[in-house]
């Protein structure tokens, strides 16, 4: 029997396992799917002693207990929470050797959503179009963690190399979204295109790895009619008929009916991984001065 496997104790309210995604398959209807913050998901491995693509946890705001079967190296990383074994405290953000058969608990986030755990050898079970990562959307690779449920681990290579500071970020008091304007701006009014960049929004409770939601001032349309269905890319700000933005995350459809208003830099989705419902949003052009 192969013991490199964890049990899982308690899945917590939405625990899945992601890698960077699955790339390139936009056009067969699959979306990219992947870890939502893929930097704290890169930084846990690099600390676990991983290659920076190997399988992960990825925890939703009430983290996740888990009991390995063999001694391993682990790594919790992203928003901040309390991590114990057996109950007691050890560090977050830092490889941790859990023994086997001791109880890892990730605890709820104090600060942001999305709590990610390495284990050294990465979660390995079986790829899915050349990814491991759970894609809500289309239910491609493995499915939600469950209480009970059993993963395997692969095999850890090199130990990590100590190191004396990591660079976490912090989950956003304020997320600033950068964007550039199209491809279905001119659908909408001039007004609601300054109310779009100059306004406050903030983050919807009904957010998920779909979309992150918002809630504030709707946008008007200025073209009435449907729209026929066309491709969507990671970051497009989609307007629905009840005029607020949807911001398109990993596990986004790849085509959509709704107009797109306009595109978020990528680099900035990260931060949108770990915005907590009630977070203030702005959306910002690209490029207007004083800004990057």
């Amino acid at each position: 029997m192969n013991r490199r496997t964890l049990t899982v104790v308690r899945a917590g309210a939405l625990t899945t396992v992601q890698d960077p995604g699955r790339a390139g398959h936009a056009h067969l209807g699959v979306p990219r799917s992947g870890a939502l913050d893929p930097y704290a998901s890169r930084l846990v491995n690099r600390l676990a002693g991983n290659p920076e693509d190997a399988a992960v946890l990825e925890t939703t705001l009430d983290g996740c207990a888990l009991r390995p079967r063999c001694d391993v190296t682990v790594a919790v990383g992203g928003a901040p929470c309390p991590v114990r074994v057996d109950g007691r405290p050890v560090a977050w953000g830092a490889a941790v050797r859990v023994p086997a058969g001791r109880l890892l608990e990730v605890g709820a986030a104090v600060r942001g959503l999305r709590s990610y755990v390495a284990f050294a050898g990465g979660v390995a079970v079986a790829p899915v179009l050349g990814s491991r990562s759970t894609d809500l959307l289309s239910g491609l690779g493995p499915a939600p963690l469950a209480d009970g449920a059993v993963l395997p681990l692969g095999r850890p290579g090199a130990p990590a190399p100590p190191v004396d500071t990591v660079p976490w970020s912090a989950p956003p008091g304020e997320l600033v979204l950068r964007v550039r304007l199209g491809p279905r701006h001119d659908w909408f009014t001039g007004a609601s295109l300054r109310t779009f960049t100059t306004r406050a929004y903030r983050v919807s409770p009904r957010s998920n790895r779909i979309g992150l939601r918002t809630e504030g001032p709707p946008l008007r349309r200025a073209v009435a009619g449907e729209l026929p269905s066309e491709g969507m890319v990671l970051g497009a700000v989609q307007v629905p008929p009840d005029g607020l933005p949807v911001v398109f995350l990993a596990d986004h459809p790849t085509t959509g009916g709704y107009p797109v208003v306009a595109v978020v830099r990528e680099a900035d989705l990260a931060a949108a991984a770990q915005a907590a419902p009630g977070t203030p949003v702005r959306f910002v052009p690209a490029g207007r001065p004083g800004r990057p």
